[in-house]
């Protein structure tokens, strides 16, 4: 039996190499047809490959994802990235009996996508979009490469979860720029409250995003001038989602989160023969997640970053003198605590800022914006409300139940939002109160 083994592994690998003349490009893996070292698995229009692939010096050897067209390697997905492939046996990518996609080195399994399925032919093919799907005979997607995510985030990619299928979308750094283990870092979707992405080092958030809304960008840049970038926003009850798509096609754009910690868009500029990085994410020290603490805003000014009070009128710092020697640790109180009377509180309105850190949140998307302040000025625990998306016509209610934490200011028209944080009646001006009083009573339900 073990002769009959060792023969049968000689006549495996006579036939996957000897016998090979050409690399041979497949658009198509079957029960029937193998990849092999040096073949590719090409998207109908060639602009992605799938295939094996060396970084730097290293023997080690992957198979993953990259650009076919593009001069510079640029790996976008890698199968087996914590168990690279070594020595010189022959390696193959199938399609097995039960429907798995199988990387394997005809010793042992080294990588699977852990499908199984009766519905007899099953089929591997890459789009041009860099996703592997794998499909079953009436075109049924039983697995997609897109659902795990490695380093980089494609148009279309999503971040976040699928509650029904129990999937969680998020990047992984490389552990270092030749090796694609897995790293430290994290870029991924807080969804238990509104949802946000939060750039993680283990469960140490370094960096927050910001809520997340539905919005169009404009091209910034002189090669992105003519090219909007659409941001998609999903939340219903099977996935809280997030992703991005280009107007433009033939622009070849990706997200990649590098092992330094760096989140970064980048652009392949055709001319040029290059990738032009269009923006890298955290951008300064103001973005150093809750880096002023509790109601602080960090500002940027000629001399560098500055923490102060949200607002230095109505707050205080906690620790004067440990504010005035550069320890924001303590953050800010308000100057007149809240006192939750009778809805004799108000609202006073902050522009232009990065809105506070949504971990402790609660939301209704379908609220009107004076809905929204009714709700809150009836609930002792909130602290502030905005419309987290804008692009809703009016709608979306977004209410803090906790200290406002990890706020910065923006120049006016640079992505800015508002938002109304509770204030006590004397910190109100005497027409404002009287407002906001006059608004409360037009909101209370009757009895």
């Amino acid at each position: 039996m073990e002769e009959a083994g060792i023969v049968f592994f000689l006549l495996q690998f006579f036939l996957l190499h000897f016998l090979k003349i050409d690399a041979v490009e497949l658009d198509t893996i079957s029960r029937s047809r193998f990849l092999t070292d040096g073949d590719t698995l090409v998207s109908p229009t060639g602009i992605f490959k799938l295939g094996f692939f060396q970084t730097g010096s290293s023997e080690h050897r992957y198979l993953g994802i990259s650009y076919k067209k593009i001069p510079v390697t640029t790996v976008v997905w890698v199968a087996n990235r914590n168990h690279p492939l070594m020595g010189a046996s022959p390696h193959v990518l199938k399609i097995d009996s039960p429907g798995n996609l199988l990387l394997s080195n005809n010793i042992s399994m080294i990588w699977s996508s852990n499908t199984t399925t009766a519905s007899g032919n099953v089929t591997a093919t890459l789009r041009d979009t860099g996703n592997l799907v794998l499909m079953d005979q009436n075109h049924k997607v039983l697995w997609q490469s897109f659902d795990y995510p490695t380093d980089t985030l494609l148009p279309g990619m999503k971040l976040g979860y699928d509650y029904l299928r129990g999937i969680e979308w998020h990047l992984t750094s490389w552990k270092s720029i030749q090796d694609p283990a897995l790293g430290k870092l994290t870029w991924g979707s807080d969804t238990k409250n509104y949802p946000e992405s939060k750039l993680k080092q283990g469960k140490m958030v370094k960096f927050r995003g910001g809520p997340w809304k539905n919005t169009r960008i404009p091209g910034g840049s002189q090669f992105q001038r003519n090219l909007t970038t659409e941001l998609s926003v999903v939340i219903t009850e099977r996935e809280v989602s997030f992703s991005y798509n280009l107007d433009n096609s033939s622009f070849l754009p990706r997200v990649t989160l590098n092992s330094s910690g760096q989140l970064e868009s980048w652009m392949w500029v055709e001319d040029g023969k290059k990738w032009q990085l269009a923006m890298s994410l955290p951008i300064d020290v103001c973005d150093t997640y809750s880096i002023c603490s509790a109601y602080g805003i960090c500002r940027l000014n000629r001399f560098g970053q500055s923490c102060g009070c949200l607002d230095e009128k109505r707050f205080v710092p906690r620790n004067q003198k440990s504010w005035e020697t550069g320890d924001w640790s303590g953050g800010c109180v308000r100057r007149t605590p809240l006192a939750c009377k009778n809805g004799s509180e108000g609202f006073i309105k902050y522009s232009d800022i990065k809105l506070p850190d949504t971990k402790s949140t609660w939301f209704n998307m379908s609220m009107s914006l004076e809905e929204c302040e009714a709700k809150c000025l009836m609930n002792c625990t909130c602290m502030a409300y905005a419309n987290p998306d804008v692009s809703l016509q009016g709608r979306g209610c977004l209410l803090w139940l906790n200290d406002l934490i990890d706020i910065r200011a923006y120049s006016e028209g640079n992505g800015g939002q508002d938002i109304f944080v509770r204030m006590a009646s004397s910190d109100l001006s005497n027409d404002l109160f009287l407002m906001q009083l006059l608004f409360h009573y037009a909101y209370m339900p009757s009895n």
